[in-house]
Formats: C-alpha cells, structure tokens, sequence
C-alpha cells in the first residue's frame, strides 16, 4: 500500500486574496508532477483535502491528470494545525493507495509518526507542489518512504 502526501502548490499572497487560491506557478508546478504521476504509473483510490482552496485546487489538478472525472474528497482532520493521529489510524486500517494533499505542518508530522511512530520527527523536507511517497512494508510491519518528487525535477 501507498501513500502519497502533497503539499499544495504555491498560492497567492494572503494580502491580495485572503483565501489563497493557486498561482499561476502553483496551478503549473502541480500539472506537472500530476502528469508525472500519470507517466509514473500512479494510481490511487481517493484523494483527501483538507478543504483549503490551495489543496482543493492541488487535489482537483492533480485527479484530473490521474482519474479524469472523479472528484477529491474534502476530509476534516488536514487543517496545518490539526492533530496527526486520527487521519494516522485511519491511514493505517485502510488497504487501499490515496494520495493527501495538504499543508505543513501538518504533513511532515503525518509523515514523521507512520515512519518513526513520532510525529515530532523530521524525516522529510516537503516542498509546495511535491509529493512523497510512503510504502507500508508487510513484510515488515512499518512504513517506509519510497520516494519523493518536487516540480523542478520533473520539467
């Protein structure tokens, strides 16, 4: 099983549109490592947003690359300040890839608690617009990050 957790691409300033919508290289840098996750071979079964214009645009970008037609789901629990651990446990019972898209710190503490079972752990420096992968091990009963991809690296 896979996990692939995105941070949103880079947004507007707050001071010209509080709810900080996509830029313009945000909506490019996010087609770009969506078409690379197509290239990729990546395929998941929901994509979770924490609701934010930023992730919903992310989310909606990047389905549309993956799984044109189907619709990211808004998920409570993704907010920047949000506590890891339900999402976590949920993450942890459930079989199937999904992809995350969302904000710091609240994904680096995700991160940090399914590879170390500490959420205060930095084990990954995201990026706006990156994504990383995270692989469960049945073989071994843990977490592990596979890879990790960032916009400049894929055009």
């Amino acid at each position: 099983m896979n996990i692939y957790l995105v941070q949103h691409g880079k947004p507007i300033p707050k001071e010209e549109n509080p709810d900080r919508p996509l830029s313009n290289q945000g909506k490019e840098d996010v087609d770009k490592v969506g078409s690379f996750l197509l290239r990729a071979g990546i395929s998941v079964e929901d994509i979770f947003h924490s609701g934010k214009t930023r992730a919903r645009e992310t989310a909606e970008i990047i389905l549309a690359r993956l799984d044109p037609g189907k619709k990211p789901v808004q998920k409570t629990g993704l907010a920047p300040l949000d506590d890891v651990k339900a999402i976590a446990e949920e993450i942890k019972q459930s079989q199937k890839d999904l992809a995350i898209v969302g904000h710091l710190p609240h994904l680096a503490k995700l991160a940090s608690l399914l590879v170390t079972g500490i959420d205060s752990n930095h084990v990954v420096s995201f990026q706006q617009g990156g994504v990383v992968c995270l692989k469960y091990s049945d073989e071994e009963k843990v977490w592990m990050i596979a890879w990790m991809v960032v916009p400049e690296v894929v055009g």
